[in-house]
């Protein structure tokens, strides 16, 4: 079967292939996904007043609890859990209305858990905490891996390679983590590991980031991902839980308290072309008006139009987006950016912004480096740069957001990198507008 000393026959190498398939979806049917989406997102100001961080709007009609929930999905994974906590109505709602395609009579579903206060009478003291006040679930589905997610990054990843990775090399627990400059990962948790990737120290925000080994100036950071061998989770979750001392964490008390007597790996992530992959912390207004303004570039990292990994969400069927007028400075144009449908853009110009679903921006205003969220009406003769107007505001003629920052903050707030947040109440509003919900 071989062609000569150095080359696989090509039938061998589809049999390969087909072995190592079938393993990995045997692997994924044996795997229980909890996404951890209590979170409050304080550091989003008002975008979470409202709703949770994993149901803020992203992309022009996504949330962001969608990206993973796609990831999971794309990945061969079907049995998954969403643990809920902070103001999770509005999450619940789109949960239940975007992902409720599961089969359970073929074993498939999208779970929701909320914070029930299981195990005692506080809620979930930190993420460990969450999947303890949840262990008798866990049992319950009798996974033989345990994949633990965030439901606020914005990523595309093939979780079956981190489950492969972890069933190959014998590990406790697997570490997902993205390189990144050694000075940036003052930000992050960092692992410290050996030539075979072994963890061998987690230390959260340092000062003086290591780096790895052979790459002076990278250094590993923690996206929040973590695959468990099931039996050894059961048994971490047990001890943590008894230690009044721990921060009931995965990133400031579990990891740290494991490497050293069981088989901890990191898992660097990069893309199928071997580069450093696509991935965001979206945790501030900053970071969270980056990311989308990123998408309006001819060629994103982030790829919304790959059918081959197709992003879910749910959306209510509305008409195709509409440009009217063609008179000179009443055009209705859109140039670089994304507008979802709804939409009617009447005579004005958007540059560089994102439009989410439902929005009618009037005659002669200008809209450029912007994220708008769904439902917004932005006036005539209105002029808005660096700004994210939240969903249902209404923006009256005349209005000017975004040229003048002191006058900025004596209505609105305006971030560290001068991106303007307006939301409803701030323009003296009713936090709900035709019957629309904030959230």
């Amino acid at each position: 079967m071989m062609t000569s000393s150095n080359e696989i026959h090509p039938d061998l190498l589809v049999h390969y292939n087909y072995v190592e398939t079938k393993i990995a979806t045997e692997v994924t049917r044996q795997t229980l996904v909890l996404i951890l989406a209590g979170g409050e997102g304080s550091r989003l100001g008002e975008l979470t007043k409202w709703r949770a961080k994993p149901a803020v709007p992203f992309g022009g009609k996504y949330r962001m609890i969608d990206f993973t929930l796609s990831n999971c999905v794309n990945s061969g994974l079907r049995r998954i859990g969403v643990l809920t906590q902070y103001k999770s109505h509005s999450l619940i709602r789109h949960l239940q209305h975007a992902w409720n395609f599961m089969r359970a009579e073929i074993g498939e579903f999208v779970e929701i858990i909320p914070a029930q206060q299981r195990m005692s009478k506080e809620w979930y003291r930190g993420t460990a905490d969450a999947l303890y006040q949840n262990i008798d679930i866990i049992h319950r589905h009798a996974p033989q891996y345990v994949l633990v997610l965030g439901g606020d990054h914005i990523y595309t990843m093939d979780y079956s390679k981190m489950l492969m990775k972890h069933v190959n090399s014998k590990a406790d627990m697997t570490v997902a983590c993205i390189e990144v400059p050694r000075l940036e990962a003052r930000e992050f948790g960092v692992m410290s590991v050996d030539q075979n990737m072994r963890i061998s120290k987690f230390t959260e925000k340092p000062m003086d980031p290591e780096p790895m080994p052979g790459m002076p100036d990278i250094a590993l950071a923690s996206m929040g991902i973590y695959v468990f061998s099931t039996s050894f989770l059961y048994d971490t979750l047990i001890a943590d839980a008894k230690d009044e001392g721990s921060a009931h964490d995965f990133g400031k008390s579990i990891i740290p308290s494991v490497i050293h007597n069981s088989v901890a790996m990191a898992y660097p992530y990069r893309d199928d072309k071997g580069e450093i992959a696509y991935w965001r912390d979206v945790g501030t207004i900053d970071a969270y008006w980056k990311a989308n303004m990123e998408l309006c570039s001819i060629n994103p990292e982030l790829n919304l139009y790959d059918k081959n990994w197709p992003i879910w969400t749910y959306q209510v069927q509305l008409p195709p987006a509409k440009f009217v007028f063609d008179d000179e400075g009443r055009r209705g144009e859109a140039i670089n950016s994304l507008v979802s449908g709804g939409c009617i853009i009447a005579g004005a110009r958007v540059k560089r912004s994102v439009i989410f679903y439902g929005t009618r921006i009037e005659t002669c205003s200008m809209v450029k480096d912007s994220v708008v969220l769904p439902d917004v009406y932005i006036g005539k003769n209105c002029r808005i740069a660096r700004a994210i107007i939240d969903k249902g505001t209404r923006i009256p003629d005349h209005t000017v957001i975004g040229e003048n920052h002191a006058e900025d903050a004596a209505r609105f707030h305006v971030s560290a990198q001068g991106v303007v947040l307006v939301t409803p109440e701030m323009m003296g509003q009713s936090i709900m507008l035709d019957g629309t919900p904030l959230s």
